[in-house]
């Protein structure tokens, strides 16, 4: 059975001019649960991660400071949320989503987050909507816990998982890809294991040419035996914070592709969502439908 982490308040803590690419959340549940791709059975709710679990990956002045509400002015201004406990809350909901959905993708193959792909969350700060690297936290606790011992992290959200690269600079056991545009956020970026830059206005046929070579290149290379993929769909061409030009079909053909490659090697997977600013919401949720959707198909 498709597990999918999804919790009321991934959006709701934020003020009205920041829920706009946060409604996502809620929105794409409904339209799941609405065409029949999934039912409730498929949903889970996380509970608030254990701290010990967090400070595997970051630095606990840093933890402290955020659960005790006391980031610098400039700290807080880097993650572009104002802080609050709910804010801090979501975060840590978030991150044991992705925590607990590594357990059933051991189970099933496969399991998802409806948020999550935090990869803009260093060790010690946040960055870009992100406080906590849920992925990141949840590769430390698969090695720690000896449920994995080669995990390979495919990042294709529009931007450099900048975070996940510095966490993971000196990690043998943990490979870090991250396909995204040269021109975009961030501006400095970090060294992943495999960086592929990609121009502006790339389109459909360049981007899965260059995605399905150097996927299939890892997998045979590393032989991972678990993977967590950020499926961020800022890479279509409506989007205000991309900057290539995939169509919602390129986007479709990208999931499917690393679902369908992932299947067939029996390799678990851990989904998350990541980025997505069209500004047509239909876009974004219809993106983020279509990975549901090939999960359903290809696993189950």
């Amino acid at each position: 059975m498709l597990k999918i982490a999804w919790a009321k308040n991934y959006n709701h803590p934020l003020p009205p001019n920041h829920r706009f690419p946060m409604i996502k959340y809620d929105l794409l549940r409904e339209q799941l649960l609405y065409e029949g791709t999934v039912a409730e059975e498929n949903f889970f709710t996380p509970e608030l991660i254990d701290r010990q679990v967090v400070l595997a990956t970051h630095n606990e002045d840093y933890v402290e400071k955020l659960h005790q509400l006391r980031l610098s002015r400039s700290e807080v201004r880097r993650t572009g949320f104002p802080l609050s406990y709910s804010l801090v809350e979501r975060e840590l909901l978030i991150t044991s989503g992705t925590v607990r959905c590594t357990q059933f993708a051991l189970d099933y193959g496969i399991s998802m987050n409806i948020a999550g792909g935090t990869h803009h969350a260093f060790t010690d700060r946040g960055e870009g909507f992100c406080l906590l690297n849920d992925q990141a936290v949840a590769a430390n606790y698969l090695l720690a816990n000896r449920l994995a011992s080669k995990i390979l992290i495919i990042d294709l959200d529009v931007h450099q998982g900048n975070g996940t690269a510095e966490i993971f600079g000196k990690e043998p056991n943990v490979f870090t890809f991250s396909m995204h545009g040269v021109n975009n956020y961030p501006l400095h970026k970090e060294k992943s294991d495999l960086d592929v830059e990609l121009n502006d206005g790339t389109t459909d046929d360049e981007y899965l040419f260059i995605l399905q070579k150097h996927l299939k290149i890892l997998l045979k290379r590393l032989t991972p035996d678990f993977v967590f993929f950020q499926s961020g769909v800022d890479v279509l061409s409506s989007d205000k914070l991309g900057r290539l030009g995939l169509t919602l079909n390129g986007c479709k053909q990208r999931d499917y592709f690393v679902l369908d490659t992932l299947q067939k090697a029996g390799i678990p997977v851990v989904v998350t969502m990541g980025g997505g600013y069209s500004s047509k919401l239909s876009h974004i949720i219809e993106a983020h439908a279509n990975t549901y959707r090939a999960a359903q198909e290809l696993f189950f």
